[in-house]
């Protein structure tokens, strides 16, 4: 029986720079921010759930675009472990979008909320108990390093809000990253500075924020990025 990498020593998961080592660490940080958002209320709350985001869908992101093509590659059962996976991450991507539409002191804000944690942390531990154990069992102690160097690469230039229109799979989301990746991290920056600067200028931060955000929604419906995604994780606005 495979074990959890969540009970594992970094040296028996292939060293510091192995993906199983970079994907446990993600999902220590995941925990944390979680348990913070929990706690928070107001403008804390709405910086946490940035950070949240900075951290949960870049991650995936590289998972969809590197991780899961490889395990689908080398394991016996890759496909159906990867498209649970990739139900999860579209259903994550959906109630993200839904949440960023909803006023943080409304209840449903908080009812989506739930959903969300509770769908993150079981797609870690779908990751840890099954996927990532199997990748383990498949590759050698360089072949996880090496996939971890790429990992990590393509998580650093990853698109880093929801995008449930955008393919799981490649070519889309390949495709994609570019031009969401830019209007994401600008998004975030005007995001932040609208919380800090309050007045006229927040105002103005938000209103680009906005527009930004239709830009990346027409960006996403763009054909070529929706091809390659499994019919059961297709969002309804793309066909």
């Amino acid at each position: 029986m495979m074990r959890s990498i969540a009970t594992q020593t970094t040296s028996e998961l292939g060293g510091p720079r192995s993906i199983l080592v970079r994907q446990r660490r993600d999902h220590v940080e995941l925990d944390r921010l979680l348990c913070a958002v929990d706690g928070a209320r107001g403008r804390d709350r709405q910086e946490l759930l940035t950070r949240l985001c900075r951290l949960v869908f870049p991650h995936a992101f590289a998972e969809e675009s590197v991780l899961w093509p490889a395990a689908r590659r080398v394991l016996p059962d890759g496909a159906a472990l990867t498209l649970t996976v990739e139900r999860e991450h579209q259903e994550i991507n959906g109630l993200f979008t839904e949440l960023e539409k909803t006023d943080p002191e409304d209840a449903r804000h908080r009812e989506l909320w739930s959903r969300i944690e509770s769908l993150l942390r079981a797609d870690v531990r779908d990751e840890e108990d099954a996927l990532l154990p199997g990748l383990q069992t498949a590759l050698s102690r360089r072949g996880l390093v090496m996939l971890g160097i790429v990992w990590d690469a393509v998580r650093r230039i990853a698109p880093t809000r929801p995008h449930p229109v955008v393919s799981r799979r490649p070519p889309g989301n390949v495709l994609a990253a570019v031009p969401l990746t830019v209007t994401d991290r600008l998004r975030d920056r005007l995001d932040r500075y609208a919380r800090r600067s309050g007045g006229v200028r927040a105002v103005a931060a938000q209103r680009i924020s906005a527009r930004l955000a239709k830009v990346a929604g027409a960006v996403e419906h763009v054909p070529p990025l929706t091809h390659g995604e499994d019919l059961s994780t297709r969002d309804p606005e793309a066909t």
